[in-house]
C-alpha cells in the first residue's frame, strides 16, 4: 500500500512537472518567434511612421526625426507587448485546469490592459512636448486610419440637422473609440473598436428621435 501511494504521488508530480515543462516551451517558442520577426516589424514601424508624420508638416528636420522616432517605437512597443500578451495566453492554455487557465487569463488581461494605458500615456505625454494638440490629433488618425474625421463627415451628411449638441455628444463617442482603436494590435481590431462605438451613437440618435435605418437609406441612394 505504502508502495502504491509513493508510486501515485510521484505519477502525480512528474505529470505536474511535465506540464510545467511544456508552459515553459511554449512561452519560449512563442518568444523566439516574436524576437525573429522583431527586426522586420522595425521597418514596418518606421514606414508607417514616415507616413504618419509627414502629414504634420513639420518643418525643421530635428523635431521631424524626433517625431518620427517617437512614432515608430510606440508601434514597437505596442508590438511587443502585444506578443507578450498573446505568449501567456498561449501558455496559460496549455494547462489542463480549466479553473488555473481561466483564473490565470483573468489577471493577465488585467495585467496587460494596465501596461497599455501607461504606454498610452507616456506616448501622448512625448507627443506632447513635440506638438500641438492639433498635430497629435494628426497622430492619432493616422495610427487609426482616418475613421474618426470620415464617420464624422458621414453621420452629418447623413443627417444634416444634427444640432450643436448632438454633433458635440457624436464627435466625444468617437474620439473615444479612437483612444481605444489607436492600442489595438490589427486593422480589424481597430474597426471593431469604431464598430462599437458607432453602435452607441445609433442608440443615442434614435433615442433622440432619428430614424437611422431611414437615414442610411437616404445617404446610399438619395432623393
Amino acid at each position: 500500500m505504502e508502495f502504491t501511494s509513493a508510486y501515485s504521488m510521484t505519477s502525480l508530480f512528474s505529470k505536474k512537472l511535465l506540464g510545467i515543462c511544456l508552459c515553459f516551451l511554449v512561452v519560449a517558442s512563442t518568444i523566439n518567434a516574436a524576437e525573429s520577426q522583431s527586426d522586420a516589424y522595425k521597418a514596418t514601424a518606421e514606414q508607417r511612421a514616415l507616413k504618419i508624420s509627414a502629414s504634420l508638416a513639420l518643418t525643421d528636420p530635428a523635431q521631424l526625426a524626433r517625431v518620427r522616432a517617437l512614432i515608430a517605437g510606440h508601434y514597437v512597443e505596442l508590438h511587443e507587448l502585444q506578443g507578450w500578451r498573446d505568449a501567456g495566453v498561449a501558455a496559460t492554455k496549455a494547462h489542463s485546469d480549466k479553473a488555473v487557465v481561466a483564473s490565470t487569463l483573468s489577471e493577465n488581461k488585467a495585467s496587460y490592459e494596465a501596461k497599455i494605458a501607461s504606454l498610452h500615456r507616456d506616448y501622448l505625454r512625448s507627443l506632447a512636448v513635440e506638438l500641438t494638440l492639433e498635430q497629435i490629433d494628426l497622430v492619432k488618425d493616422g495610427h487609426t486610419y482616418g475613421v474618426l474625421p470620415l464617420t464624422f463627415r458621414v453621420y452629418q451628411q447623413m443627417l444634416p440637422q444634427l444640432t450643436s449638441e448632438q454633433k458635440t455628444k457624436i464627435l466625444a463617442l468617437l474620439t473615444e473609440a479612437r483612444e481605444q482603436a489607436m492600442d489595438a494590435g490589427t486593422a480589424k481590431e481597430k474597426h471593431d473598436w469604431f464598430g462599437k462605438y458607432k453602435g452607441k451613437i445609433n442608440n443615442y440618435l434614435s433615442a433622440e428621435g432619428y430614424n437611422m435605418k431611414q437615414a442610411e437609406k437616404n445617404l446610399i441612394t438619395p432623393r
